[in-house]
C-alpha cells in the first residue's frame, strides 16, 4: 500500500499518513514554465495499491489536470490497483442539465478519471448521491455526519438542540444527523432568485429558544447559510452554528461569516484552509484523517467499508 498526494492538501495527506503510519510515496508534481502539469514518481509502484489523495477545489481545473496525470503516471508504471481518494469533488454540483444546451460536467469529469486509470475511487458527501453512478468503477461515498455527530455531543452536551437544513433539499442529510442526536428537526424555506443569490422565507419547525445547528454538504459564498442564521434568531433560536463538509468559501464568504450571527462555522478539512479561514474567529477545521485513512486501509485490506457509514439504513 502507497500514498501519493499532489498540492491540493498535502496536510490532509500528511494527517492521513500520519495516521496509518505509512510514508508518503517520493513524487514530483510541478509545473512547465507555460503552466503544464508534470507528474514524475520517484519510488517503484510496480503490482502497488497506490491511493492518490487530491481534492478537485480551487483552482480547481489544475487540481484536477494533477489527478489525471499523477493516475496516468502509476498505470505507466504498472501499479496493480490505483484509487483516486477526492475528499471534495470538484464539478459536484454541475449533476444535471439545468437548461438547455447545458454540460453534466460531474458525469464528464468522472469518465476524465476513469480514462485516466483509476480503478476505484473514495470521496466524501457528494452533492448529489447519484454521481455514485456516473462511475464505471467502484465508488465509496463517505459521510461526515459521524464525524460531525461525534463533535456535536462534546460541545453541546445538555443543550436543547435542533438540527436545521438550510434548504429543503438537504432535509435527508439534517434528519439523518437530527436522529443520531435525538434532536428536533426545522427546515429553512428559501427561494433562490437567481444564482448566488438566496433569501430566506420563512422557518418550518419550532426553534424557539433552542441552540439551532444547521448542516449542509457545501459552503461556497456562504449567503445562504448567514441569512438562514440570521431568520433563525428572529425566530427566537438561543444560539446558531454550522457544520459544514466542504469549506470551498468563495469570494467575501469569510468575512460574510464573521459578520453573520453564526457563533461558530465548523468546516471538515476536506479543503486546505486559506489564511483568512485561518484567522477567523468563528471557523474552524475539524479532521477527516482517521475517517479516510481507516477507508483506505480497509480497501487495501478487502475489508468492509460500509461500517464506516454509520448511518441508519435509509437515511442517506
Amino acid at each position: 500500500m502507497k500514498i501519493l498526494t499532489g498540492n491540493s492538501n498535502r496536510p490532509l495527506a500528511e494527517a492521513i499518513s500520519a495516521f496509518l503510519n505509512l510514508p508518503l510515496t517520493k513524487a514530483s508534481v510541478r509545473r512547465f514554465s507555460d503552466m503544464e502539469v508534470f507528474v514524475e514518481i520517484q519510488e517503484n509502484v510496480r503490482g502497488e495499491d497506490v491511493f492518490v489523495i487530491q481534492p478537485t477545489s480551487y483552482p480547481a481545473n489544475d487540481n484536477l489536470m494533477e489527478l489525471l496525470v499523477a493516475l496516468d503516471a502509476l498505470k505507466r508504471g504498472s501499479a496493480r490497483r490505483t484509487t483516486a481518494v477526492i475528499p471534495y469533488y470538484g464539478y459536484a454540483r454541475q449533476d444535471r442539465k439545468s437548461g438547455p444546451r447545458t454540460p453534466i460536467s460531474a458525469k464528464l469529469v468522472a469518465n476524465l478519471i476513469t480514462s485516466a486509470g483509476a480503478d476505484r475511487v473514495l470521496t466524501m458527501d457528494l452533492h448529489a448521491g447519484q454521481i455514485q453512478g456516473f462511475f464505471d468503477i467502484p465508488t465509496d461515498n463517505l459521510f461526515a455526519a459521524p464525524v460531525f455527530t461525534k463533535d456535536i455531543m462534546e460541545r453541546y452536551n445538555g443543550r436543547q438542540l435542533t438540527i436545521v437544513s438550510p434548504d429543503v433539499g438537504g432535509v435527508v442529510r439534517a434528519r439523518a444527523i437530527a436522529k443520531r442526536l435525538d434532536a428536533d428537526l426545522a427546515i429553512v424555506d428559501k427561494r433562490r432568485e437567481k444564482a448566488g443569490v438566496s433569501e430566506v422565507m420563512n422557518i418550518i419547525g419550532d426553534v424557539k429558544d433552542s441552540t439551532c445547528i444547521l448542516v449542509d454538504d457545501i459552503v461556497d459564498s456562504a449567503g445562504t447559510l448567514c441569512n438562514a442564521a440570521v431568520a433563525l434568531m428572529d425566530s427566537g433560536a438561543e444560539s446558531v452554528s454550522a457544520y459544514v463538509t466542504h469549506g470551498v468559501l468563495s469570494g467575501g464568504a469569510v468575512a460574510r461569516v464573521s459578520a453573520s450571527p453564526l457563533e461558530e462555522l465548523v468546516m471538515t478539512d476536506s479543503i486546505q484552509a486559506t489564511e483568512a479561514v485561518r484567522v477567523a474567529q468563528n471557523i474552524r477545521q475539524i479532521s477527516i484523517a482517521p475517517l479516510l485513512g481507516d477507508a483506505m486501509q480497509r480497501i487495501s485490506d478487502e475489508r468492509s467499508v460500509s461500517s464506516l457509514f454509520d448511518l441508519p439504513s435509509g437515511q442517506i
